[in-house]
């Protein structure tokens, strides 16, 4: 099968496509799936530069978090699915080539209203918003939700699965200009605030629009020097859910406003999580999230689509960090 390998760690010179052994059968409740699309995520950038390692039992040089395609074969304690359903879902790596063999609780059926293309660009985007924001922040209806690179493929799906549960949603990004196209397209973003580099003015425009109360769950995709400010704006026993760490991954804190907020601090992570937490996260997803889709509420944000043995210009396309959504593979 045809595969986008990682041939050696560094700049993208050392990713492409290569010929490679297909992987086995499907045995007990396996379904090996033959891949249409698979989103690029910031975790496969990481993982060429040689910093983020694929977890015990996946692929160590195919890359690759979520992935549309069609039921090619299946184990013999299959259940749930049959050849030739569409279905996507995610695993801890090897999604970026024409198989995958993943348990079948870690698949979902693709609504008939999604293209392979749109459909490649949801699970992990969606999967991740949905757990951080309602499993593990418990987000309520009419709270408050701050997210920061709200243009991102997460943020995107963020902003319309909160706005979707009637939260009043706010965002960030560095540039005006990806907010600006944020609000063209109706997500269900409120009110936002170019931050440029600069934290602390989103500190500012939080307080102003809500008089100072803060808001209830942040949503940070950011890190680093994010975390100060996001204490300031938080609103008393507010909830900060750590996603990313894009501007770095360490950061002082004022533990005395932690204790006066009664602050709640939440690390999740989704690529390491056991078989069964996925299972979990992504019967939510298809209970929660999807019903949305058919009903018109939310829809994927796709940035680019690229085949997949221009791999290496999908990645500078990331790394520019132009891209406004998702940027999608596909394998034919």
């Amino acid at each position: 099968m045809r595969a986008v390998v990682i041939t050696s760690h560094g700049g993208v010179e050392g990713i492409g496509v290569l010929e490679v052994e297909s992987p086995p059968s499907p045995v007990a409740d396996r379904v090996r799936v033959r891949v249409h699309a698979a989103a690029l995520n910031r975790a496969d950038i990481l993982q060429r530069r040689g910093h983020y390692p694929a977890p015990p039992g996946y692929p160590t040089n195919i890359p690759g978090l979520e992935f549309a395609g069609e039921v090619e074969s299946i184990g013999e304690a299959v259940r749930t699915w049959k050849v030739g359903d569409r279905v996507f879902g995610i695993t801890g790596g090897g999604a970026q080539a024409e198989f995958v063999v993943v348990p079948e609780s870690n698949l979902a059926r693709i609504p008939a209203e999604l293209d392979w293309v749109q459909a490649g660009a949801m699970p992990e985007v969606f999967i991740t918003a949905h757990d951080a924001l309602f499993t593990r922040a418990s987000l309520h209806l009419g709270e408050r939700v701050l997210i920061h690179a709200a243009a991102s493929g997460v943020g995107t799906a963020a902003i319309q699965v909160a706005h979707a549960a009637s939260a009043t949603v706010f965002g960030t990004s560095r540039t005006a200009d990806k907010l600006q196209r944020l609000h063209e397209l109706n997500l269900g973003l409120d009110r936002s605030v170019a931050v440029g580099g600069q934290p602390a003015n989103f500190v500012e425009a939080v307080q102003k629009w809500t008089n100072g109360a803060g808001v209830d769950v942040i949503l940070d995709l950011v890190g680093g020097n994010y975390f100060g400010p996001n204490l300031d704006v938080l609103a008393s026993r507010g909830r900060l859910i750590c996603v990313g760490t894009t501007a770095g991954a360490k950061s002082e804190i004022d533990l005395g406003m932690l204790m006066r907020k009664r602050t709640t601090i939440i690390g999740t992570m989704l690529r390491g999580r056991s078989i069964e937490e996925k299972a979990e996260a992504t019967r939510l997803f298809a209970s929660s999230v999807l019903p949305l889709v058919s009903r018109g509420a939310i829809r994927p944000v796709i940035d680019r689509v690229y085949p997949a043995n221009e791999i290496r210009d999908a990645h500078a396309r990331m790394e520019s960090n132009a891209s406004f959504g998702k940027i999608v593979l596909t394998f034919g």
